[in-house]
């Protein structure tokens, strides 16, 4: 549907994403799915298409558009059948490079932003730890600054794009108290002596991003690879939720789009009982029910984009529109599948892969749980 939030630019580049993701990626994906990964050569196409920079200054080699223009990529990208692989290109333009460009040095933007704008490196953020995941305050991993270095040793787990990165911002405790002041985040180059790959994740969904767990011994880390401030990260790190969380609201947005399109494309093909599934009243109400939950999350979310894009706080409204967009899409990719039957259940159609990569989105990025909890205190229901 058409929103007052796009203008006819954002509508014509919108047609220029979906026309480029149906001839170029959408063929590939079931390979994709099969090997596990988001081709490098992928990023380095959306590079010189200028996807990866659509925000980032030109300075830097981006478009310096607005946000308004970056989310209808990414509800486009949503739509193109996996999410393995909107978590690949997310995780590096939206969760990982936004860090250097809004806290990093110039110097920092020249050397990583730059060539990651271009698609010619693959960018991660980890944060996520082995012991512990919605509670950031709690990580092990510790960087103790010894003269021009900083030595980084712990480890990092479910971390997407962490088997190909070529750098990951890495988030470390450079202090033990106190909490909240005590993290730091910095630039780690995967080819440094100590860092190490684990194994690659398997994982329910989102099978063609990569995912793997992360280690670090004794990791020399320059002292000019530190981003912003010592101490500051966990700061950074609660700002950025903010986008990225809105961000996962409109990747939801995209994908039960999709999916709802399945179910009624099906429903007008399959025939039972001698005529097709959409002349069957419940299965046509079901279809318009998820039709307006989609457009609940859809009316949240925008009013969050709307928001950020002005440059104002919008925690309550970006957290609202994050636990409500993904337990919706959990509603709808699931009716969608029910619509499908049997059919639903069997790997060579698409909706049980929408079905599966759509599982995690009520857990990364904060689980709705989380996201419930902050509203209690953003509404004043707790102090």
């Amino acid at each position: 549907m058409s929103h007052w939030i796009f203008t006819e630019e954002h509508q014509m580049f919108r047609k220029a994403v979906r026309n480029f993701l149906e001839k170029e990626v959408a063929p590939q994906i079931e390979q994709w799915e099969k090997d596990g990964e988001t081709p490098s050569s992928l990023f380095k196409r959306m590079g010189e298409l200028g996807y990866l920079g659509i925000k980032f200054p030109e300075e830097y080699g981006g478009s310096g558009l607005d946000l308004i223009m970056e989310a209808v990529f990414t509800e486009e990208l949503s739509k193109c059948g996996a999410g393995g692989v909107g978590a690949a290109i997310g995780a590096h333009t939206t969760i990982a490079m936004t860090n250097i460009w809004r806290y990093g040095s110039h110097e920092q933007k020249q050397k990583y932003l730059v060539p990651g704008i271009k698609g010619d490196l693959i960018s991660a953020l980890a944060i996520t730890e082995p012991s512990g995941g919605s509670d950031v305050s709690a990580m092990k991993t510790t960087a103790k600054k010894e003269g021009d270095y900083y030595l980084l040793n712990g480890s990092k787990t479910f971390i997407t794009n962490g088997i190909n990165a070529d750098y990951v911002i890495v988030a470390a405790k450079t202090r033990e108290e106190p909490v909240h002041r005590n993290v730091s985040l910095f630039i780690v180059e995967t080819n440094s002596e100590g860092y190490s790959v684990g194994k690659s994740l398997k994982k329910l969904g989102w099978r063609s991003s990569d995912t793997g767990e992360l280690f670090f011994e004794n990791v020399r880390v320059p002292k000019e690879n530190l981003i912003g401030r010592e101490n500051e990260g966990f700061l950074y790190i609660m700002q950025n939720f903010q986008y990225e969380r809105m961000t996962l609201a409109l990747g939801c947005i995209g994908a039960s789009e999709k999916a709802l399109e399945l179910a009624i494309q099906y429903s007008k093909e399959r025939i039972q009982f001698n005529k097709p599934l959409s002349e069957f009243q419940v299965l046509r109400h079901k279809m318009v029910d998820m039709a307006v939950d989609i457009e609940k999350a859809r009316n949240i979310s925008y009013r969050a984009l709307y928001l950020y894009n002005k440059g104002e706080n919008c925690v309550t409204e970006a957290t609202m529109a994050k636990a409500y967009a993904t337990e919706m899409l959990n509603r709808v990719t699931d009716q969608a599948l029910q619509i499908h039957g049997g059919n639903g259940y069997m790997m060579e159609y698409p909706i049980q892969r929408i079905w599966r990569d759509a599982r995690i989105q009520t857990i990364g990025g904060g689980t709705t749980q989380i996201m419930n909890e902050i509203l209690t205190k953003q509404l004043g229901i707790i102090s």
